[in-house]
């Protein structure tokens, strides 16, 4: 699958002669292979062996997991780590119900993710086969493309095709194709595709009124900010926005897979100081970010400033606010108009440029006592204190958990786009082993490092036989307080009390991951931290570092979760 700072179109490869018939697992497989696929995640299952087969013969790696949702999930963190089409296959019945979440979290997220279904015979259907169910009612509402190959194994080729240019296609987002049995397993010709794949990061721009509109109101502007999230890094716009905001002195804020499109270092990229450049500009450039609950329903950006709206596609939804000027488009092309349009810089510009970059520099400055705190259990802050500083610039972080994870946002940096992936506005936990054996498996000379809670821990805890199995490097570090501190905290403030909020303390989590294969160790002390994770990142294998943090920390959540 493609690399993630390139873009390609994918072009179909040569037919076989049409004397040469394969069966439908093949024609399946030889598709993939056209498009640049190089694995398929899966939990192997009857109505795939076929598939499986295809595969084998084409070259494309098999991971196999112990959840259907983990294959799901490992399908969209490779969509997420290289910007390309992730595939699963899953078994019928069970199998695709199982993923449900996980497709759902793609769909939120607009991954590009094609899932593969098997299906219950068509000669037989409605006999009451072994899983027979129809999937593509209930799937329908969560992808952009649900379909059957029903007519036969000859129409498998140019239906894969046409599942991969939907999924790529701005707004890109999951597909679905299920395969009954018999045509799977079923043979045909295989038939010349003539459908080449959406070139990500290509298209028509904006029309041209637009642009002048949103020029103008950047060229008045004395406070401008720019707030890029998911859409950004699915759009390939991360050059022309860094470009922009050179030139015109814009203060990039940044979220979702947003996070590293601009380095974190760079001096026009804020995190901490994010509540006031929202809420003192005059202009808002919004990129590839919906104005929900994370942005407050847009109450979060002042409420007099201006908002530019700029994406790959028309909104969903419709904006809770005004809008003053929407581009829709090619974000490349959106943003170097801009760029090429906007005239000179208001010599207002670098007081609030400087007065932002002070602002940031005192709240990093009064983390410090938190990121040393000496405490025992552990505050998470000083994980990350720890943690933070062993990281590569090119390290993978993978976020699933609550309170835990939502420390780590506040403090751990990301410097290359891709390179920081949580669950989104789904919020979907057990999406985190998933995630990170897709991107180690496709940076594999890249950290990977997985933060967990204790609670996400339960929901794939078994992917680290699947790490283990497969011998992927991944270090996970856990946040072992003890409690469902997302729902625990909040309860006790509104009722005084909290119930269904308690986890098994201490519970060691590290020795489960070494029966099943991988490094676990067991922090107790601040002086423990360090070295455990210089022995994870070390030991050359999946590893977990358990470390026991203080239940009585609440993360200071402001954004509404309603």
């Amino acid at each position: 699958m493609g690399n993630a700072d390139e873009d390609h179109v994918s072009e179909p490869a040569a037919a076989a002669p049409a004397t040469n018939e394969l069966h439908g697992g093949r024609l399946i497989a030889r598709r993939l292979k056209a498009h640049g696929v190089t694995r398929l995640f899966t939990l192997s299952g009857g109505h795939l062996f076929s598939i499986y087969d295809g595969c084998r013969a084409e070259g494309i790696a098999i991971v196999d997991v112990r959840h259907e949702q983990s294959a799901a999930f490992a399908a969209e963190g490779w969509a997420k780590v290289t910007r390309s089409i992730g595939v699963c296959a899953l078994t019928a019945g069970p199998g695709v119900t199982n993923a449900m979440s996980a497709i759902a979290s793609a769909s939120q997220n607009h991954s590009p993710v094609l899932v593969l279904g098997g299906r219950a015979p068509q000669v037989h259907w409605g006999r009451g086969s072994l899983q027979e169910i129809d999937h593509v009612p209930f799937v329908r509402p969560l992808v952009k493309l649900a379909a059957t190959a029903s007519e036969g194994p000859g129409e498998i080729p140019a239906l894969v095709d046409e599942a991969i240019r939907v999924a790529l296609t701005p707004r890109s987002g999951p597909v679905f194709l299920d395969f009954p049995i018999d045509h799977v397993f079923g043979q045909a010709p295989e038939s010349l595709a003539d459908s080449a794949v959406v070139q990500p990061g290509t298209g028509a721009g904006a029309d041209r009124r637009s642009v002048a509109r949103a020029a103008a109101l950047l060229q008045d502007a004395e406070r401008p900010v720019a707030m890029a999230g998911t859409g950004l890094y699915w759009g390939h716009g991360e050059k022309a926005l860094q470009a922009l905001a050179e030139q015109h002195r814009i203060p990039v804020l940044l979220n979702g897979l947003g996070r590293g499109c601009l380095p974190a270092d760079h001096e026009l990229c804020f995190s901490r100081a994010r509540s006031d450049a929202l809420g003192a500009a005059d202009v808002a450039l919004v990129i590839g970010a919906p104005l929900d609950f994370r942005l407050g329903f847009g109450a979060s950006i002042a409420a007099d400033a201006e908002i530019i709206a700029i994406d790959v596609a028309e909104p969903e939804r419709d904006h809770p606010r005004h809008v003053a000027a929407e581009l829709y488009g090619s974000l490349s092309q959106a943003l170097e108009a801009l760029r090429a349009l906007a005239g000179s810089v208001p010599s207002q510009r670098e007081a609030w440029v400087a007065g932002l970059r002070e602002t940031e520099a005192e709240r990093r400055a009064a983390q410090g006592p938190e990121l040393s705190d000496p405490r025992a259990p552990l505050h998470p802050m000083r994980v990350y204190g720890e943690l933070a500083r062993m990281l590569a610039r090119d390290a993978i972080v993978v976020g699933d958990g609550g309170d835990f994870v939502s420390f780590a946002g506040r403090v751990v940096d990301s410097y290359r786009p891709g390179c920081w992936l949580d669950p989104g506005p789904f919020g979907c936990l057990g999406s985190g082993p998933g995630y990170a054996l897709a991107a180690k498996l496709a940076r594999p000379a890249s950290q990977v490092v997985l933060l967990l809670g204790d609670g996400a821990f339960g929901f794939s805890a078994m992917e680290f036989d699947t790490l283990a199995r497969h011998g992927v490097a991944v270090v996970a570090v856990l946040g072992n307080n003890g409690i469902w501190g997302l729902e625990k905290h909040p309860m006790e403030l509104l009722y005084g009390y909290s119930v269904a909020a308690e986890l098994r303390p201490e519970t060691r989590y590290d020795e489960l991951v070494r029966v099943l294969g991988c490094h676990g160790e067991l922090v107790r002390e601040p002086a423990q931290l360090r070295p455990a994770l210089e022995r994870a990142l070390a030991c050359g294998g999946p590893a977990l570092v358990n470390v026991l943090t203080d239940a009585g920390v609440a993360y200071p959540r402001r954004s509404s979760l309603v």
